[in-house]
């Protein structure tokens, strides 16, 4: 067991040491190579984040544990929006100017709404997961669109200042992007292994341990990366993670998971966990489209995201003592 939680610490290190190598080293090369702010920011950091997510869906599925990839996104979308833009708000209010993040607030709210459809019945299909994936490709395919426009938008200003700051070689922006893509591998494969023996020693479910350990532990970097966006005055740079982030999750690792390994879904994921997951993304659509004015989120908003988020955490944690 010993093993097991130092093997799950040294993959939770390493997967944030190597996300950030990732994203960091691919955003850089594509403004080596030409890319548009505004296609960086939607494309690569917006979806980039959930590249750790990703990389341990595949791993956990494929060794015979897809509730800890499903746990691993509903938690993390949950952590995004109810810890992240909590916590961040609290330190101050966020502000919302990009016309791009307004535009794909309702599509998360319309993916999240079909992933509750397909999980209704109890069960993740192979046919789901191309669903899902298909949906995943089409939306990036209208996120490219949206990033090739010339039409200026905040979001896009916020990824400029970012490049600016992080200015790196070619040479040396690549060697962190295959460097951060096989530590993103070898991390992945470390923290599944660890996860799974904590989750069979505790006698509690992969589901859990997905969303709690490590679905907290791959938003730890996302929330001080927005805090850091906070100090520079970078709001739709917080607001496009997470959207972003939250896309992939539902429909990239759920969709990964469900293709290499079909999975039942306990009753509870439907009454608790997308319940929770569904109410914070509905929240987020009304406090960041702005329906009656400029969109921001206060820090009383804040506080009941953060509130929300260990009320969550509180319930979690009865539910695996019932049990035991």
């Amino acid at each position: 067991m010993t093993l097991a939680i130092i093997a799950t610490i040294i993959g939770l290190v390493l997967l944030l040491w190597s996300a950030d190598w990732f994203i960091e080293g691919a955003a850089v090369t594509a403004r080596h190579i030409g890319a548009p702010p505004l296609l960086i920011g939607i494309v690569i950091v917006g979806f980039g984040t959930s590249a750790p997510e990703m990389v341990v869906s595949a791993f956990s599925a494929h060794q015979g544990n897809p509730a800890l990839a499903l746990g691993n996104a509903y938690g993390s979308n949950i952590a995004n929006i109810a810890l992240i833009l909590g916590v961040t708000a609290l330190v101050s209010p966020i502000a919302v100017h990009s016309q791009v993040l307004r535009k794909e607030l309702p599509i998360l709210c319309v993916v999240t709404a079909i992933a509750g459809y397909q999980i209704y019945d109890g069960r993740l299909t192979l046919i789901e997961g191309i669903i899902m994936l298909c949906i995943l490709a089409v939306l990036m395919m209208w996120s490219i669109w949206q990033g090739l426009k010339k039409d200026k938008d905040s979001f896009a200003t916020d990824i400029e200042h970012e490049l600016v700051e992080h200015k790196m070689t070619q040479k040396k922006a690549i060697i962190y992007l295959v460097v951060g893509v096989i530590m993103l591998v070898v991390s992945s494969r470390v923290l599944v292994w660890g996860a799974v023996e904590i989750a069979v020693g505790f006698g509690v479910s992969d589901m859990i341990i997905g969303l709690t350990i490590i679905a907290l532990g791959t938003s730890l970097p996302e929330l001080a990366a927005s805090i850091s966006a906070l100090r520079k005055n970078e709001h739709d740079l917080i607001l496009g993670n997470v959207v972003g982030s939250n896309l992939f999750n539902t429909l990239g690792v759920t969709g990964i998971a469900s293709v290499i390994h079909p999975m039942s879904v306990g009753p509870s994921v439907m009454g608790r966990d997308f319940l929770v997951m569904a109410a914070l993304t509905l929240s987020l659509f009304i406090l960041g489209y702005g329906f009656r004015g400029p969109a921001r989120i206060n820090r009383i908003e804040g506080s009941i995201l953060l509130t929300v988020y260990l009320g969550y955490m509180g319930w979690l944690a009865y539910s695996v003592l019932k049990v035991g």
